[in-house]
This record gives structure tokens, C-alpha cells and sequence, in this order.
């Protein structure tokens, strides 16, 4: 249910604007999806878990912020973050 660490530098590899860079609204965005593609697999099998679906409703509510940050700062920056990680907007 939760990221590997190794998954977790991939991402963090993946979307880092400079070295070593892991606070990037990128780099959380990306992090903050994987987390909840997990959750979404796991609500998949388990309906009655509201525990985790309250989780999974603060993740998706902190990436939308994070996602409405970007598009203020770059509406280029927005799209291509949208474009690489697959969200629908």
C-alpha cells in the first residue's frame, strides 16, 4: 500500500529539476501520485476500509493544491506535469 523507498528515488530521479531536488512541486506532485494510484488498488479490495479512503481523500486534496500552484506559477509547467504523470484534469 505505501511507495518503496527505491520507487520513491526513481520518481524523485524522474521528475527532479535539479540534483539532488526533492522538494520541487514536481517531485511532490509525482510522489503524491503514486501514493494514490496505491491507495486506489487497495480501495479496490477493500470498499469498508474508510480509515484509508480518508487518506486517500487528504492525498488527492494535496496534490490538487500543489497542481494549482504549478498552473499559477507556469501554465507550461502544469500541462507537461499533467502530460508526464497521466492525470485527467
Amino acid at each position: 500500500m505505501s511507495i518503496t523507498p527505491e520507487r520513491k528515488l526513481e520518481l524523485i530521479k524522474e521528475f527532479a529539476t535539479v540534483p539532488n531536488d526533492t522538494g520541487s512541486p514536481e517531485v511532490q506532485i509525482a510522489v503524491l501520485t503514486e501514493r494514490i494510484r496505491n491507495l486506489t488498488d487497495h480501495m479496490s479490495g477493500h470498499k469498508k476500509d474508510f480509515h484509508s479512503r480518508r487518506g486517500l481523500l487528504t492525498l488527492v486534496n494535496n496534490r490538487r493544491k500543489l497542481l494549482d500552484y504549478v498552473k499559477g506559477k507556469s501554465q507550461e509547467r502544469y500541462e507537461t506535469i499533467i502530460g508526464r504523470l497521466g492525470i485527467r484534469r
